[in-house]
């Protein structure tokens, strides 16, 4: 239970950084003239309209305590400048953002804003109007609250239209502020990395040939690459570069236009691959269906297994729905709003559904891995558009099964493949533009995949070398209208919008950084925080061991035995062959959708079988992954939901407190391993896992653990700390008067599902 979470004891020894004041305690019209102030402007940042003396609540209570500062909305952001000087710790920030502070929200981040007596305003019903006060819920779960009484009228009328209008009105593409801000910045067109960063390896882009033979070599795949599309001739819809079975000629190419094309997304070492595509048109079926079925299945063996997403899996309205009702739970207005939200949290979970999808998708993707990895088959994936559920499960197939994946440039690589080059609607899903027509196009399918990616590295840490926040903040950057990742719905959209807005000077696109630059969000010390301390470093090939000897291949260390069983008959593949070309003879798509239904209990029963055989192996951090399904292991990704939250930050406890002294104990190995080194002694390839990186991570989180660090580090908000009991005495006491303090544990969570903790 939440209330669990926000117990701390002892009292504060961290005075107050910010002076917070009562309407009350101000009387404006003695409020001497000043000069507004503004914050530092990005490169092409313009400002729209500003208000003076606006009150910015805090979260604390409901005594209507703020501060008072200048409230204004440019064309990146609505940003609250306070009229108090920045203590030396606020300057200090070791996780500060470039681009965006603490009191600034960028206008792609506003999810919504309500008025008096919370009303939800919407963008035609503001004219000639205003609010005494505005509350605006964030897309990151930030919640901001400003009065606008103590400005004057006409200033509080303009600042609150301009933020309506520029934050929920409908635009063009061209109206984000990536164009100002990249027409106005020389930026350099390489990814500028720090420290470590600095290599050779980079990133995949995968907007070449090279990048795809590259990553299809290293797979040891055998499929062909298809660059016909290089100007978007074939379709606009799909990437410029992209590969297919070598049974896909030419002419299926260009005859169907990319249609129902099986795309290849990884290959097993077995031979066997993964592919996906879009459903295939009815009137195309016929033809279509039979072609690319042959020529997956041709792939390996003559085998291959589909699975319809559209049907096991829920769409993407669906999954709107689920988050709208989950994200509540975490957009607090005051203390009291969350304590009572505390008393129906297990059932409020159960009912929104969101931990049932994150469930579903990973349990998807674990019955295409059995298929990859136990059967040795073809699996070829698909759904209407191919770019959403596809991209979900192809990509958490890839991080089971791929050790490359989990490191930090293999999991931007692996995104740059399966979402940006593989046409994954960002701007219509995110819906920065508010058109009225793209409403029912969002949905939060990218960052469901986040959601899955946490639950696996929450379940395996040492097997992921990026930490929770990265993905925290990559989460967040998806409303940073900075970065051409997000902004695009595929390569086409992309290069033709770039290609528009080119100065007439210049040949090539205008040039945008993607998000895998941070340097241009956070410095050197601040990106130490997105590498995991405890990774586990892949071991060294020991050169003393015997050439003649060659071990199994690590993934085959997690198989079940039912794997290692002798070769078939000689005639068993030619029957298989046999059976498969009289299902490729139908005419209907479903009549050879071999694999069973996910709702089956034959599937569900082997998927169950599959993960206990792998649990009796020894486990590999560089080898397959599976997650646990079962209930309780299925957990809210709390860093990112209740960092804003103040009442469930601890002080000097949670996670931080136990990797801070986990860190102490690695820095500690690591001293005893370089003395080791020095007085000449040879260590085992397993103690050469410990990286520099690791120690400067472990460093930076060891320098802080002298102060007591909240448990949402290092996500802190300036707070004037103050330790309350679980449940506020005054609520409680209203309960006690209710009646309904003597039955609290008999309300709606009796018999909840403890699944959900």
């Amino acid at each position: 239970m939440l209330s669990s979470l926000g117990s701390a004891g002892g009292k504060s020894a961290k005075p107050s950084f910010v002076s917070y004041v009562t309407p009350e305690e101000i009387k404006s019209e003695k409020e001497p003239s000043r000069k507004e102030k503004h914050p530092d402007l990005l490169p092409g940042e313009v400002v729209f309209c500003s208000a003076s003396t606006v009150l910015k609540y805090t979260q604390d209570d409901l005594s209507q305590r703020g501060v008072f500062g200048v409230l204004l909305c440019t064309n990146f952001r609505v940003s609250f400048v306070s009229d108090e000087a920045p203590t030396e710790e606020m300057v200090r920030t070791l996780f500060k953002n470039k681009l965006y502070g603490e009191n600034d929200i960028p206008l792609s981040c506003v999810d919504n804003i309500y008025g008096d007596k919370r009303k939800l305003i919407t963008g035609g019903l503001v004219k000639n109007k205003y609010p005494s006060k505005m509350i605006i819920h964030c897309k990151d779960l930030r919640v901001f609250q400003f009065s606008l009484s103590f400005s004057k009228e006409e200033d509080a009328k303009k600042i609150f239209q301009g933020i309506v209008h520029h934050c929920l009105e409908p635009k063009s593409l061209r109206c984000l502020f990536a164009f100002s801000y990249c027409e106005n910045t020389s930026y350099p067109g390489s990814y500028s990395y720090c420290r470590e960063h600095l290599r050779k390896k980079q990133t995949v882009m995968f907007d070449s040939v090279e990048d795809w033979t590259q990553d299809m070599k290293r797979t040891k795949g055998n499929c062909r690459v298809v660059s016909e599309n290089s100007n978007f001739e074939l379709s606009p819809k799909l990437p410029q570069y992209f590969i297919v079975p070598k049974n896909v000629s030419d002419e299926d190419l260009t005859k169907y236009q990319g249609k129902g094309l099986p795309m290849w997304c990884w290959s097993h070492h077995s031979g066997c691959a993964l592919f996906k595509t879009a459903s295939i048109p009815l009137v195309q079926e016929d033809n279509v269906c039979c072609r690319m079925l042959t020529a997956v299945a041709h792939n390996h063996l003559y085998s291959v297994k589909t699975e319809d997403l559209s049907d096991t899996l829920p769409t993407v309205q669906d999954i709107l729905l689920s988050y709208n009702r989950f994200k509540q739970f975490f957009l607090i207005d005051n203390t009291t709003e969350f304590w009572m939200s505390d008393m129906k949290w297990f059932s409020s979970l159960d009912n929104c559904g969101w931990l049932d999808i994150i469930r579903q998708c990973l349990q998807k993707a674990v019955e295409v891995v059995e298929s990859l990895e136990k059967e040795n088959t073809n699996v070829l994936i698909m759904e209407e558009g191919g770019s959403d559920l596809c991209c979900v499960v192809s990509s958490l197939v890839q991080l089971m099964l791929d050790p490359y994946y989990r490191t930090l440039l293999g999991f931007q690589s692996l995104v740059q493949k399966e979402w940006v080059a593989g046409g994954h609607a960002f701007l219509d899903r995110s819906n920065h533009l508010h058109l009225k027509d793209k409403v029912e196009s969002q949905s939060p399918v990218f960052l469901l995949f986040l959601e899955c990616v946490w639950q696996l590295q929450q379940q395996h840490g040492p097997a992921f070398q990026f930490s929770e926040t990265y993905l925290t903040v990559l989460s967040d950057s998806i409303h940073v209208p900075v970065f051409t990742t997000f902004l695009f719905n595929n390569d086409g959209h992309r290069d033709s919008l770039l290609r528009a807005e080119s100065p007439h000077t210049q040949r090539s696109p205008l040039n945008c950084p993607t998000v895998w630059d941070w340097s241009v969000q956070f410095d050197c010390k601040a990106q130490d925080l997105f590498t995991n301390p405890l990774y586990t470093e892949k071991p060294k090939q020991d050169t003393s061991v015997r050439k003649s000897y060659r071990p199994r291949h690590l993934r085959q260390l997690s198989l079940p035995s039912s794997a290692f069983k002798t070769p078939p008959k000689k005639g068993f593949f030619k029957d298989e062959a046999d059976n498969l070309k009289k299902i490729l003879g139908v005419k209907r798509l479903s009549r050879w959708m071999l694999s069973p239904s996910s709702d089956s209990p034959q599937t569900s029963s082997s998927v169950r079988e599959f993960y206990e055989a792998w649990q009796t192996k020894p486990l590999d951090y560089h080898g397959l992954l599976l997650p646990c399904l079962d209930g309780p292991s299925i957990r809210v990704w709390m860093q990112r939901y209740l960092r804003w939250i103040h009442d469930v930050q601890i002080l000097g406890g949670g996670p931080v407190a136990m990797l801070s002294k986990v860190s102490e104990i690695l820095g500690e190995v690591q001293e005893l391993q370089r003395q080791l080194d020095r007085h000449g002694c040879t260590l085992t390839s397993n103690h050469k896992g410990a990286r520099p990186r690791a120690k400067t991570a472990a460093a930076v989180i060891a320098a802080r653990s002298s102060v007591r660090l909240s448990s949402s580090f290092p996500f802190v908000t300036s707070r004037n700390w103050s330790f309350k009991p679980a449940i506020p005495t005054s609520l409680l006491q209203s309960l006690m008067v209710t009646g309904m303090a003597g039955n609290l544990a008999d309300r709606e969570d009796d018999g909840g599902p403890e699944s959900l903790v």
